[in-house]
């Protein structure tokens, strides 16, 4: 069984930053593709970023491209998502996926999920 655990999230004024981490544990005998999605109420779960297992193969949402960064350790089985200059509309539950044999921008082809963590910001 493998687990996704998020972290990092809480409030924050508009213009600020927080990052977020994602730990992948368990039976892993591979590194894994992961991706960052959101989901605001009412809306529809949406792609945020993802990175390749070898850190490369990086794609971004253009509504965070410039301003969101991932990255990952793969020591650690951890992948973060750095934000910055957030804004009111980045406020959402931000969910970590993670497959051992895909890393894109589709949220069904990913096989683990967290729980998420809660990113509001304020105007």
């Amino acid at each position: 069984q493998v687990q996704v655990v998020e972290s990092g999230g809480g409030l924050v004024q508009a213009g600020g930053s927080l990052r977020l981490s994602c730990a992948v544990s368990g039976r892993i005998d591979r590194t894994y593709g992961m991706g960052w999605f959101r989901q605001a109420p009412g809306k529809e779960r949406e792609f945020v970023a993802s990175i390749g297992w070898s850190a490369g193969h990086l794609y971004y949402a253009d509504s965070v491209k410039d301003r969101f960064t991932i990255s990952r350790d793969n020591a650690k089985n951890t992948v973060y998502l750095q934000m910055n200059s957030l804004r009111p509309e980045d406020t959402a539950v931000y969910l970590c996926a993670a497959d051992p044999y895909f890393a894109g921008i589709v949220a069904a082809q990913y096989e683990y999920w967290g729980q998420g963590t809660q990113v509001t910001v304020s105007s």
